[in-house]
């Protein structure tokens, strides 16, 4: 009876260290997955800069090379909100035109050198002003390999890279979609280049790259096709 009782208790705590050991790796996993899935706030963007838009257009150059400095967080949040940021939150209206407002673009920031953020790949969440952490790690020379080496994606403090999804504009305009989601994203693109001037950071438009392998560096779903990237930094 004694010897029942004794196996009895031993076969408990073998059962209760398995179930405590299963429980915390459950949550360390779950810990993974809620640090890979953490959304930063951005500060919200300004309406009014220290430069006219007329301005900015004369001044827009393609700048290639940048120097080895951070940017602000603001200084991201102001440039992701030129790309797609909401400017009428009653219809949810865009800072880019969108050919029936289906809006079929997605924006990453694949982040190298950010004040206050660490370096990774970030989608933006244009309806509430918020960066989603894909992965965390300097994806920059991943994105560079992508796009036939280009250094400058090396050395831009921020690459903001465009995808997207067709069919969000093929239901409505079918084969049309082929053309207004190029258009689209040149509306969006540009945005942000003269963002960038009146900032007085240097940007640089590149459409030289594989489509699959950059989809493959951003983990994007398979339904967001790759259409363009800006790298970003100080002049």
């Amino acid at each position: 009876m004694i010897r029942g009782f004794a196996r009895l208790t031993f076969n408990s705590v073998l059962m209760a260290v398995f179930v405590g050991v299963s429980a915390m790796s459950s949550s360390a996993n779950g810990q993974d997955k809620t640090t890979q899935a953490a959304t930063i706030k951005l500060p919200p963007p300004r309406l009014t800069g220290s430069i006219s838009v007329e301005e900015a257009i004369s001044k827009r150059r393609s700048v290639r090379q940048f120097k080895d400095s951070s940017l602000s967080l603001s200084e991201l949040s102001q440039l992701l909100w030129a790309a797609q940021g909401i400017t009428d939150t009653a219809r949810g209206l865009r800072t880019a035109p969108s050919a029936g407002a289906l809006y079929p673009l997605e924006v990453y920031a694949v982040v190298g050198n950010v004040t206050g953020i660490a370096p990774g790949i970030y989608k933006y969440k244009c309806r509430t002003h918020e960066l989603e952490t894909i992965s965390l790690g300097d994806a920059r020379k991943e994105l560079a390999a992508a796009a036939l080496g280009q250094e400058a994606i090396t050395q831009a403090a921020v690459d903001i890279v465009w995808t997207a999804v067709y069919e969000r504009c093929a239901k409505k305009y079918q084969e049309r979609a082929e053309l207004y989601v190029p258009i689209e994203v040149g509306h969006s693109a540009e945005n942000v280049f003269l963002q960038a001037t009146a900032l007085n950071l240097g940007a640089v438009v590149m459409g030289a790259f594989y489509e699959d392998k950059v989809q493959t560096v951003l983990k994007s779903p398979k339904d967001e096709r790759a259409l363009y990237i800006v790298p970003i930094g100080k002049k």
